[in-house]
């Protein structure tokens, strides 16, 4: 653990600190704003958009008029730490009464090849969720109690998107992919105890607040070599493939969804093939540590296979640079999850664990 908050000690003084003080003060400035016209003219979030850079405000209204505009002027005319304000008027959306399917989506002309981003943000605390991190955990199973490395690769390549008709909307095709294993720090060698392995179309909608994300995918899982030498568990061959479909709301700072998953191949074949997911997020605007922002999920599976018994995933800490699916950032998260395990041969073992990692955002 000495080694531990060393390293983390190392990451926040070479990485976080020389993160630039404006960009703080921008998303800070950028959260405020919306909160005023949220709450003291009650517009609502997807009729607007507010940019910050270097204090500089673009605002974007989507259904504006002067009336509209005037009132901003107003609000926002004299804020502390903001350099200058440009109001941009924006057609509003097409009527939903004509009928085609780019317009009743709001997706307008303009294509993308190859897009950054994703117009659906990845899930903090689901522990599938495919990124790039190293955490260390202590579980604690009906046999033992034991220290794991838990590391991780994957990220959503986007492949083709529509653009909205405003700024932020969006329909996109990726593909999304990952590999998530487990270490046994205890053992002389650190072996590999497990490694789940996955690959997956998703097709990510967004609309104002309302965003969405249709896949999919494949799993499958893997025991390590030397943890099968040791131990000599009883192996299942568990792969599948399952169609995903999660719907998720933003209010303010926060976000709540809701969705599930249905296995349409699987083996084992006796394998039940239906789950439901719900979580809730918060991702703060106020700094913190330097440039930092508070950031936390809380994710709940609940597995027919497992009578419905419900899994629950807590991910809770910082979060420094750009927030957002393609955007550079680190996150720094402690970590605490109860339920049937997650990490694939295990489906059917309860455990215990809590920890703390860093999880790298590109």
């Amino acid at each position: 653990m000495i080694k531990l908050r060393s390293f983390v000690w190392v990451v926040l003084m070479t990485v976080v600190y020389p993160l630039q003080a404006a960009e703080r003060d921008d998303l800070y400035l950028q959260g405020y704003i919306g909160a005023i016209l949220e709450r003291e003219l009650g517009w609502v979030r997807s009729d607007f958009d507010v940019q910050v850079q270097r204090g500089l405000v673009t605002l974007h209204l989507y259904r504006g008029d002067d009336a509209k505009q005037r009132e901003a002027e107003r609000v926002l005319r004299d804020l502390p730490g903001m350099e200058g304000l440009n109001i941009a008027r924006s057609p509003a959306a097409p009527s939903q009464a004509e009928v085609t399917v780019a317009e009743t989506l709001g997706v307008g002309p303009e294509s993308v090849a190859l897009p950054a981003g994703d117009p659906f943000w990845p899930l903090i605390a689901d522990p599938k969720e495919p990124r790039f991190f190293v955490s260390v955990r202590r579980y604690t199973t009906r046999a033992d109690t034991v220290n794991i490395a838990a590391v991780g690769y994957g990220e959503s390549f986007g492949l083709y998107r529509k653009e909205g008709i405003r700024r932020g909307d969006a329909l996109q095709v990726s593909v999304a992919g990952g590999l998530l294993a487990q270490f046994n720090l205890d053992a002389p060698s650190f072996d590999l105890i497990n490694a789940d392995y996955m690959i997956g179309l998703p097709i990510t909608y967004r609309r104002g607040d309302f965003s969405m994300r249709l896949r999919l995918y494949h799993q499958s899982s893997h025991l390590g070599d030397e943890f099968l030498l040791n131990t000599n568990p009883d192996r299942v061959n568990l792969s599948y493939e399952a169609l995903e479909a999660v719907f998720s709301y933003d209010w303010n700072q926060w976000r709540g969804y809701a969705g599930g998953e249905y296995l349409v191949h699987r083996e084992p074949a006796d394998l039940e093939p239906a789950m439901l997911h719900l979580g809730a997020e918060y991702r703060g605007v106020k700094p913190v540590l330097g440039s930092g922002r508070w950031i936390g999920g809380l994710d709940m599976k609940s597995y027919e296979e497992h009578d419905w018994s419900v899994s629950t995933s807590l991910k809770v800490g910082w979060e420094f640079g750009k927030g957002g699916p393609g955007r550079r950032n680190l996150r720094w998260l402690w970590e605490a999850y109860n339920g049937f395990s997650p990490h694939g041969q295990f489906y059917n073992n309860r455990l215990r664990y809590f920890g703390t990692g860093i999880y790298l955002g590109f």
